[in-house]
């Protein structure tokens, strides 16, 4: 089985913590060369610290926020212009949880505008050189409401769903280019995110934090809460050559918890 990714470079957004960084650190230890995409520079430089590093390796950043879409894509396009992305990696952290019918109109804006707008970007920009490879990978972090929304996150389960089908959609334009484009559908784990929604569901109900977790964890076949590294595993293998052949697909990494297949 081939999984050696030496001689590729990964773009890695939202790499500075959780499922982001935990992906970068997985394929670095396959061989990519690296660049790890968010908007803190503190973060990202302690982060490139992080990752295996061998001469035939060549890990950078670029500081971008996808609050600002037209600097992501100068900053983007200028990289791309001198360097040859073979894989890339969409993962923004998701919007704040409400119910649907009580958000606002600009709060999927904003939220369309993070997720698909800049997935759309990063793919734009990263294409020319994956097509002249005939090699590419792109991946996207999005969640299991793609396939069962979930209570409480009703803009996050809009617009993931878009998400989902745009990648679908262009799963099929690009697949005759030697481009792959697979969606990660995340369960619980253990993130930054997951904690913050089990806090504000603690202050909604008034149940603690622990029962809050206790009861997501009931919910999971696998009885526990995912690691980030369990998500790195999937997204470093749907980027390996051994992977050429999965395309279009949403993959659950969940415990067993979507309730659908």
């Amino acid at each position: 089985m081939d999984l050696n990714l030496e001689g590729k470079r990964a773009v890695v957004c939202g790499s500075t913590q959780g499922i982001g960084k935990a992906i970068a650190i997985e394929m670095a230890l396959l061989g990519a060369s690296i660049t790890l995409v968010a908007r803190n520079e503190v973060r990202l430089k302690s982060a490139t610290k992080e990752l295996q590093d061998s001469p035939s390796q060549d890990h950078n950043y670029l500081v971008a926020d996808f609050n600002d879409p037209d600097t992501l894509k100068q900053k983007i396009v200028a990289f791309t212009r001198t360097n040859v992305v073979h894989i890339l990696v969409n993962n923004t952290g998701g919007p704040p949880g409400g119910q649907a019918v009580y958000a606002r109109p600009d709060e999927f804006s904003r939220a369309f505008s993070n997720h698909l707008i800049c997935n759309q970007i990063m793919v734009q920009s990263c294409l020319g050189g994956m097509k002249r490879e005939k090699y590419g990978r792109i991946i996207n972090v999005i969640s299991t409401s793609v396939k069962t929304p979930m209570r409480g996150l009703g803009v996050s389960n809009t617009v993931r769903g878009a998400v989902a089908n745009w990648a679908k959609t262009i799963s099929v334009e690009l697949g005759p280019f030697g481009i792959t484009v697979n969606n990660l559908l995340p369960g619980a784990i253990m993130t930054n995110r997951l904690l913050g929604l089990a806090r504000d569901r603690s202050e909604e109900s008034g149940k603690t934090e622990a029962e809050i977790m206790e009861a997501m964890v009931r919910e999971i076949p696998a009885g526990r809460i995912g690691d980030p590294r369990e998500i790195a595993a999937a997204a470093a293998f749907l980027a390996t050559p051994a992977a050429s052949y999965i395309n279009g697909i949403n993959l659950p990494v969940d415990g067993g918890r979507t309730a659908c297949l």
